[in-house]
C-alpha cells in the first residue's frame, strides 16, 4: 500500500506522514528531501538560481519515480499538484490524503518560516490565501480522503488517516492498532 500527502506548505505532510509511515511498518520519503538530494542543494537555492518551472520538472520526475513504489508513505512538495502528471500518479497509483487547513492556520504555523521560498513576500497570509484558492480545488482533485486538520495533535491526525484508511477497506485493521476499535479496559 503506498499512501500520498498532498496539503499546502505548512500543512504537515512531513510530520504526519512519518508518524503515519511509523503506524504503518512502511517507508517514509519526503519528495522535497529527495529532490534535494538530487539537485544537491537547497530548493530555496535552486528556485533562486534556476525558477519554478525547472524545479517543478525535477519534482515531476521524482514524484514519477515515487508512485512505482509498492509500498510506503511519501509527503509531497506543497505545489505538486499544480502539474496533472503529478495528480494523476498520486492519485492513480497511491491512496492520496488531503491534509486541508485553512490560510490563516497554516499562517499561524508559518509566520517565522524564512524556508520557503514562495512565502518570501511582504504579505504571507495574503500569499497563502493566493495560493489556498489555486490549490484546493486541485488538492480536492487528487486526494481520495480529505481530512481537516485544524488544530488537532499529529498523533490525532495519524489516527483520524487510520480511521478514514481502515473505513474504506485500503489497510488492514489486523495489520496495525486501530483507532476504530475501542481498546480492551485498563486494569
Amino acid at each position: 500500500m503506498l499512501i500520498s500527502l498532498v496539503a499546502m506548505p505548512g500543512g504537515g505532510k512531513s510530520t504526519v506522514g512519518r508518524h503515519l509511515a511509523r503506524a504503518l511498518s512502511v517507508a517514509f520519503v519526503d519528495a522535497d528531501t529527495e529532490i534535494e538530494r538530487r539537485i544537491g542543494c537547497p530548493i530555496r537555492v535552486f528556485f533562486e538560481r534556476e525558477g519554478e518551472a525547472r524545479f517543478r520538472d525535477i519534482e515531476q520526475e521524482v514524484i514519477a519515480e515515487l508512485a512505482q513504489r509498492p509500498s510506503g508513505v511519501i509527503a509531497t512538495g506543497g505545489g505538486a499538484v499544480l502539474r496533472e502528471a503529478n495528480r494523476r500518479a498520486l492519485r492513480e497509483h497511491s491512496t492520496a490524503v488531503y491534509l486541508r487547513s485553512t490560510p490563516e492556520e497554516l499562517f499561524r504555523r508559518l509566520r517565522h518560516d524564512t524556508h520557503r521560498p514562495l512565502l518570501q513576500v511582504a504579505d504571507p497570509l495574503r500569499k497563502l490565501r493566493e495560493l489556498f484558492a489555486e490549490r484546493d480545488p486541485l488538492y480536492r482533485q487528487t486526494a481520495h480522503f480529505v481530512i481537516e486538520t485544524g488544530r488537532p495533535s499529529v498523533p490525532t491526525l495519524v489516527n483520524m488517516i487510520l480511521m478514514q484508511l481502515e473505513l474504506a477497506g485500503v489497510i488492514d485493521s489486523s495489520t496495525v492498532p486501530s483507532p476504530v476499535e475501542p481498546r480492551p479496559p485498563q486494569r
